[in-house]
């Protein structure tokens, strides 16, 4: 019996499956390829190292709490140990350790991370970054050339940004493409539990 289902209509309906699901978690999804934007020049992961406290982000659903912050330190490999964190509605830390590592020498600033074996690593582009007040970062992953889901987060080394500084990021984001109206203001207050 021959199949009378095109493959271009079961990939048609994956498709809007998708679109539904990521639309329902409120993640960003788009059409077409991830872009390729520029990244930091001359990028240091000794610079780098510490903790980052989130400004702004595009819509994660792995991302449920306030207070979310990441702090980045050596290993002996060479690579990075990454480990989040954020607080809960019910009070409860969450937290997660993965590993990060660049891939290419030359190309210091694209990094990719891993938080789970046999789970592909996720990409984890420094945009921009003056290593002392402010990170910006970029991730995409793109799903049979069709489609793509992207991140991005404002990082800080307090937990609060200022107004022209936020503006010029919010400026380099627009360039890349991204729509900044849909950048969401993360919760930095009352995070004394993280602080201990």
């Amino acid at each position: 019996m021959k199949c009378t289902f095109p493959l271009y209509h079961s990939l048609k309906i994956l498709f809007v499956l998708l679109l539904t699901t990521a639309a329902a978690q409120a993640q960003s999804f788009h059409l077409g390829k991830c872009p390729k934007p520029s990244v930091q020049e001359d990028f240091s992961i000794e610079k780098y190292l510490g903790s980052w406290y989130e400004i702004e982000k595009l819509p994660a659903v792995f991302e449920k709490g306030k207070c979310n912050q990441a702090t980045y330190s050596p290993l002996s490999n060479g690579t990075v140990k990454v480990h989040n964190a954020e607080i809960l509605s019910d009070g409860k830390i969450n937290s997660i350790e993965g590993v990060a590592k660049v891939k290419d020498p030359s190309q210091p600033a694209i990094l990719a991370v891993s938080f789970f074996k046999g789970v592909p690593d996720a990409p984890y582009w420094v945009l921009s970054t003056d290593y002392q007040s402010y990170s910006l970062v970029y991730s995409c992953a793109d799903y049979l050339g069709v489609f793509h889901v992207d991140f991005a987060w404002i990082l800080a080394r307090a937990r609060v940004l200022s107004e022209d500084v936020l503006g010029r990021l919010h400026d380099q984001l627009t360039a890349v493409g991204l729509n900044t109206n849909r950048l969401l203001v993360s919760n930095q207050t009352g995070c004394d539990l993280l602080d201990q």
